[in-house]
């Protein structure tokens, strides 16, 4: 009796073995599988930004993992920043008009972050930052009108500049247009009157290496500096009464020196008699 007990006992166990087994592979391969079936995986949605990061991928990434630019080509002229003046980036075929002026197109993209620190120093009077930007060798030349006179106008040395609110000396810059009077001021009233007379910095528009005032003045600017990118602060008018007889404007001029570009001009342009 007890042996047959035994055995029961033993084949129950069995069985419960067996069926647990079951149960378990069940679950994992058949019933895993249906829910797979009705849980299929939505596709996300392509963002814009994605199709974009998608293309450079595949046309080859021109980004290195910090952020910065690694050598690529570009179809608009422009080459590798790595080294050199911003004007070796451009095909020389591409970078100059029939007049050996270089282009506006490529002009703003040499000089704009440069000229956009300029302008912003001189609204802030600050002249440690532009005697930063003033030609070593050359100096920076003020010309109050149109017209710039190579023997006759001031040329101010960066360390002059440095000084320049700060010096008390009053200097002869040149004649009024009108009544020909001699033009006797200190360099900080020079300043009000024939450099920032107005906000330039919020100029109503600006031009690189563009023409974009016109008055009875010469317009010289380019044979005076050959090579240079001019950049114009324009406004065109302030009073309706005077149906625009009333514009002004501001040029800073920038030459190539060592690789980069520094400031030798300030040209203020208004209208003339």
């Amino acid at each position: 009796m007890n042996k047959t007990l035994k055995n029961i006992i033993a084949t129950i166990v069995i069985c419960a073995v067996i069926v647990t087994a079951a149960l378990l592979v069940y679950d994992r391969y058949v019933r895993g599988r249906g829910g797979d079936a009705n849980h299929e995986p939505v596709p996300q949605e392509q963002t814009g930004g994605d199709q974009a990061k998608d293309s450079e991928d595949q046309d080859g990434d021109t980004t290195a993992g910090n952020g910065d630019d690694v050598p690529g080509n570009a179809d608009d002229g422009t080459k590798d920043r790595n080294n050199g003046s911003p004007a070796d980036e451009i095909d020389k075929e591409l970078l100059y008009d029939e007049k050996g002026i270089i282009k506006p197109e490529y002009a703003e993209k040499i000089i704009k972050e440069t000229a956009d620190k300029v302008i912003q120093a001189l609204k802030a009077k600050d002249a440690q930052a532009i005697s930063g930007f003033v030609h070593p060798e050359k100096g920076l030349r003020f010309t109050p009108y149109t017209s710039v006179d190579l023997k006759q106008d001031l040329v101010f040395s960066a360390e002059e500049v440095r000084n320049f609110f700060a010096d008390r000396k009053k200097y002869m810059w040149g004649y009024y247009d009108g009544t020909g009077d001699e033009i006797i001021l200190t360099p900080a009233e020079y300043y009000d009157v024939f450099v920032y007379s107005n906000d330039f910095a919020n100029a109503e528009k600006i031009g690189y290496n563009e023409v974009l005032s016109y008055g009875n003045a010469v317009e010289n600017q380019f044979e005076a500096y050959p090579g240079s990118i001019i950049v114009e602060y324009y406004f065109s008018g302030f009073d309706p009464k005077y149906e625009g007889m009333d514009w002004q404007s501001l040029r800073l001029v920038f030459e190539e020196y060592k690789g980069g570009w520094k400031l030798t001009g300030i040209i203020h342009n208004q209208w003339t008699i």
